[in-house]
């Protein structure tokens, strides 16, 4: 038999197929058969129909997330509980080198080997009218606008009313232990492990930094004797990131997971879990996970910190700084309609743009960024903006938009020279500047918080700039092309 494809995907059908038509196998023996020869090193996550029984689901995966959702006359299975959960919230994990058959009213588990699994279930509290657009043209709208909301949840729950925080004190001695805490993270969530990194070393004394998941994976550096592992991940099921935590128990290493979904690969399969409480996050473009991964991490940074006595932290008034976090938040979401006119008139029409910053207004720059490419296919980098004058710069020619994250009190006339620079050879300059930083001139003022905590205000406004170039270019705002929400494969 001759195979034709272009996936390998397609390649397991005709396997299937082959062992079937040629070797006389059962559907489910064929598949079992094709599982054995795929490479231990793979990963893989099937759900298998055959035309002649479309009502049976052969279902396998290894390294990759799949979950059963269980249903009163019907089953279900997906990468995520959250797109189930409209339909049930009742679900049966899927262990690795484990074959399932579903039907719509049964559920068969064994090993490769026909021994029967004893399935493990588990139920997920989530309302699922929170994942309903209500009056909103777009769910990424809907989850900007719920940031003010998520801080407070935060707050409230991991704060008591005197303010004493409420974390587990096993895993706080644990890390107490750790020579260096390691941040693993994709995308927008290696993007707030950058923010929280910093966060943990001001307020703990241990050093801290975070690491691209796909990278760490396949290129570990050289490791501390005690390191701690906190993966970041909004849906819990990121393919990358599992892959490094599956290394680490190997290895021993101790590991948290924090993520908005409860049960959740990444949550089941960590030692310890601090959840988001951010509610379902639908949008492809991450808004409120990103903001809400940034508060948990500072909400632990400053137990840990607490723990360990460090001052810093002792001093830290986190509680009344997301409150007032809550109210900037609230403030900038109230200023749509000028930041609707920016993207209108610098953005929607340009083929690039650049976001610049120093320090933690560096990390922001790179998130702002990855938001307004993803959803208006706007190429955008952020750079750090010393580094302009080191090759970038010669990429600035009249009109190219270049936003500017200011901040940071030690970098912010550094910054602002830097801008200058981009000015002089004809850039079309926006400014997003802490209220005590601001000058006159800058476009966008944000209101005062801590150093620490500013990255929860200045991304809010770049969320806002992608939405509306998008918005204005007439693209699908939570669906842009290429992307999923979860990120199941590597």
């Amino acid at each position: 038999m001759l195979f034709r494809s272009e996936t390998d995907t397609e390649v397991i059908v005709q396997l299937v197929d082959y062992f079937v038509v040629n070797q006389n196998m059962t559907t489910k023996n064929a598949f079992l058969k094709v599982l054995d020869l795929i490479s231990v090193d793979s990963s893989y996550a099937f759900v298998l129909v055959d035309r002649t029984t479309p009502d049976v689901l052969y279902v396998a995966k290894y390294k990759s997330p799949l979950l059963i959702g269980l249903g009163d006359g019907f089953n279900l299975v997906a990468s995520d509980a959250i797109a189930m959960v409209k339909r049930t919230n009742n679900f049966m994990e899927i262990q690795d080198r484990e074959m399932v058959i579903v039907t719509p009213t049964d559920v068969q588990v064994t090993d490769f080997a026909g021994n029967i699994q004893k399935p493990v279930t588990f139920k997920l509290d989530i309302d699922p009218t929170a994942s309903d657009l209500g009056a909103y043209p777009f769910f990424m709208l809907k989850e900007m606008d719920e940031q003010p909301a998520v801080m407070h949840k935060i707050a409230q729950t991991y704060f008591v009313q005197d303010g004493e925080l409420i974390l587990d004190a096993k895993f706080l001695e644990t890390m107490k232990q750790a020579d260096k805490i390691y941040l693993v993270g994709a995308g927008t969530s290696y993007h707030a492990g950058l923010v929280g990194a910093k966060m943990f070393e001001q307020l703990t004394g241990i050093q801290a930094e975070a690491y691209i998941a796909s990278e760490f994976a396949y290129d570990q550096p050289i490791m501390v004797k005690k390191p701690f592992f906190i993966f970041l991940t909004q849906s819990g099921e990121t393919a990358d990131s599992r892959e490094v935590l599956v290394n680490v128990k190997k290895q021993g290493w101790p590991s948290l997971t924090i993520t908005n979904v409860a049960k959740s690969t990444l949550s089941r399969e960590a030692d310890f879990t601090m959840l988001l409480h951010a509610g379902p996050e639908i949008a492809v473009a991450s808004t409120k996970a990103y903001t809400a991964q940034i508060a948990v991490q500072a909400v632990l940074a400053k137990g840990l910190g607490e723990y360990l006595n460090n001052a810093n932290a002792q001093n830290f008034d986190l509680r009344q700084q997301l409150g007032l976090v809550a109210v900037g938040m609230q403030t900038i979401i109230d200023s749509k309609e000028q930041i609707s006119e920016l993207a209108n008139k610098y953005l929607v029409n340009s083929k690039n743009a650049f976001y610049i910053g120093r320090g933690t207004d560096w990390t922001v720059a790179l998130e702002a960024a990855l938001k307004l490419k993803e959803i208006s296919y706007v190429q955008a980098e952020g750079f750090a903006s010393g580094e302009l004058k080191h090759g970038t710069i010669a990429l600035i020619e009249d009109n190219t938009p270049v936003i500017g994250i200011i901040t940071q009190q030690r970098t912010a006339a550094l910054t602002r020279s830097n801008l200058h620079e981009v000015l002089a050879r004809g850039a079309s300059v926006i400014t997003i500047a802490l209220s005590s930083l601001a000058v006159p001139e800058d476009t966008f003022v944000l209101p005062d918080v801590d150093a620490l905590l500013t990255p929860l205000l200045s991304v809010v406004p770049a969320q806002l700039l992608a939405y509306y170039t998008s918005l204005g270019k007439g693209l699908d705002v939570d669906k842009p092309r290429n992307l999923a929400k979860s990120v199941t494969v590597q």
